[in-house]
């Protein structure tokens, strides 16, 4: 999970205008490496912070846990963990997530997400939005360093993640004491 903040410079015209064509929107995962090598130096002129709660799916009792159930519990510990340095009673807070599978799944989830941001949140004014990807640079921005994030986990790969380390403010491990796996 991720949240960046900012006005970054648009992305997908920034590469137009360098000659990077793109078919769709930038995945981190599909994108070869010389559009992903321009994303992250985008990326690292842009002004955001970015937040990461690590949660090993592997760690979590799966017959016990709906995917639903899965993500809100993501979204609660993320948002319980990060709103208190970020959100302020005052504020206005819009939670957008990238789109995901069918329009009952996107209302379930939605009211997952409502749900988390009222028990984690002070502000009495927010929103919960489900957007795709391609329709906002910052979701692609968020793709972009979460998977630089996941890849450092993962695969103990740090070449992307160094590009963006002074945009990460948090990286929080949900289970670090935890050490047994489910699957």
């Amino acid at each position: 999970m991720s949240r960046v903040s900012g006005d970054p410079r648009p992305v997908h015209l920034e590469l137009a205008w360098q000659g990077v064509g793109l078919e769709s929107s930038f995945h981190a995962t599909e994108d070869k490496q010389v559009v992903r090598d321009k994303v992250f130096r985008l990326i690292q002129n842009a002004t955001f912070r970015a937040d990461f709660t690590i949660f090993e799916k592997s760690k979590t009792v799966v017959s016990r846990q709906s995917e639903e159930g899965l993500y809100k519990l993501a979204w609660f510990e993320h948002l319980r963990y990060v709103s208190p340095a970020i959100v302020k009673s005052k504020d206005e807070l819009l939670v957008i997530a990238a789109s995901i599978g069918t329009k009952k799944k996107r209302r379930l989830m939605k009211v997952a997400i409502e749900d988390v941001v009222t028990q984690t949140t002070m502000c009495a004014n927010w929103e919960v939005a489900f957007w795709p990807a391609e329709s906002d640079p910052m979701l692609q921005i968020a793709d972009y360093c979460t998977w630089a994030v996941q890849r450092k986990w993962e695969v103990g790969d740090t070449r992307s993640y160094d590009l963006i380390r002074g945009k990460v403010a948090t990286e929080h491990d949900f289970f670090q004491d935890g050490t047994r796996h489910h699957y």
